[in-house]
Protein backbone atom coordinates (compact mmCIF):
# COMPACT_ATOMS: atom_id res chain seq x y z
CA UNK A 1 0.00 0.00 0.00
CA UNK A 2 1.42 3.57 -0.94
CA UNK A 3 0.92 6.65 1.35
CA UNK A 4 -0.74 8.01 -1.42
CA UNK A 5 -3.72 5.34 -1.54
CA UNK A 6 -4.51 5.37 2.27
CA UNK A 7 -7.78 7.28 2.83
CA UNK A 8 -9.06 7.77 6.05
CA UNK A 9 -11.99 5.73 7.07
CA UNK A 10 -15.47 7.64 6.79
CA UNK A 11 -18.00 7.39 9.88
CA UNK A 12 -21.58 7.75 9.16
CA UNK A 13 -23.66 10.81 11.17
CA UNK A 14 -24.67 7.96 14.47
CA UNK A 15 -20.75 6.98 14.39
CA UNK A 16 -20.37 3.74 12.33
CA UNK A 17 -17.44 3.24 9.82
CA UNK A 18 -18.31 3.22 6.62
CA UNK A 19 -16.50 1.00 3.99
CA UNK A 20 -16.84 1.27 0.16
CA UNK A 21 -18.47 -1.73 -0.91
CA UNK A 22 -21.87 -2.93 -2.94
CA UNK A 23 -24.34 -5.02 -0.91
CA UNK A 24 -24.13 -7.85 -3.22
CA UNK A 25 -20.23 -7.81 -2.24
CA UNK A 26 -21.09 -7.95 1.19
CA UNK A 27 -23.79 -10.73 0.42
CA UNK A 28 -21.36 -12.49 -0.85
CA UNK A 29 -18.71 -12.48 1.84
CA UNK A 30 -21.40 -13.16 4.45
CA UNK A 31 -23.16 -15.57 3.09
CA UNK A 32 -19.85 -17.56 1.84
CA UNK A 33 -18.27 -17.64 5.48
CA UNK A 34 -22.21 -19.13 6.45
CA UNK A 35 -21.96 -21.86 3.69
CA UNK A 36 -18.07 -22.70 4.50
CA UNK A 37 -19.38 -23.53 7.79
CA UNK A 38 -21.79 -26.22 6.92
CA UNK A 39 -19.59 -27.74 3.77
CA UNK A 40 -16.41 -28.42 6.22
CA UNK A 41 -19.30 -29.59 8.89
CA UNK A 42 -20.57 -32.00 6.17
CA UNK A 43 -16.79 -33.06 4.87
CA UNK A 44 -15.67 -34.16 8.34
CA UNK A 45 -19.15 -36.03 9.18
CA UNK A 46 -18.90 -37.86 5.47
CA UNK A 47 -15.26 -38.56 5.95
CA UNK A 48 -16.02 -40.08 9.38
CA UNK A 49 -18.81 -41.92 8.01
CA UNK A 50 -16.81 -43.03 4.90
CA UNK A 51 -18.92 -41.78 2.47
CA UNK A 52 -15.73 -40.49 0.42
CA UNK A 53 -17.49 -39.18 -2.72
CA UNK A 54 -19.54 -36.86 -0.67
CA UNK A 55 -16.08 -35.88 1.11
CA UNK A 56 -14.99 -35.17 -2.44
CA UNK A 57 -18.34 -32.67 -3.33
CA UNK A 58 -17.75 -30.92 -0.40
CA UNK A 59 -14.08 -29.79 -0.60
CA UNK A 60 -14.95 -29.16 -4.26
CA UNK A 61 -17.85 -26.59 -3.05
CA UNK A 62 -15.73 -25.23 -0.27
CA UNK A 63 -12.74 -24.40 -2.81
CA UNK A 64 -15.51 -22.74 -5.38
CA UNK A 65 -16.72 -20.36 -2.51
CA UNK A 66 -13.40 -19.60 -1.19
CA UNK A 67 -12.76 -18.35 -4.85
CA UNK A 68 -15.92 -16.43 -4.97
CA UNK A 69 -15.31 -14.74 -1.26
CA UNK A 70 -11.88 -13.71 -2.59
CA UNK A 71 -13.25 -12.11 -6.09
CA UNK A 72 -16.01 -9.89 -3.97
CA UNK A 73 -13.00 -9.21 -1.25
CA UNK A 74 -11.45 -7.90 -4.31
CA UNK A 75 -13.88 -6.20 -6.15
CA UNK A 76 -14.44 -4.54 -2.87
CA UNK A 77 -10.62 -3.52 -2.36
CA UNK A 78 -10.97 -1.75 -6.05
CA UNK A 79 -13.87 0.09 -5.83
CA UNK A 80 -12.37 3.66 -4.55
CA UNK A 81 -15.30 5.17 -2.76
CA UNK A 82 -18.62 5.15 -3.47
CA UNK A 83 -21.99 3.10 -2.09
CA UNK A 84 -21.32 2.29 1.19
CA UNK A 85 -22.37 -1.08 2.05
Amino acid sequence: MHDDDYRPEEHSSSGKPMVPSTPRDVVHIRAGSFILIFLFAIGAISIIAGIGWLAIVAGVLVVATIVDIVLAVRRQKERGAGEAG
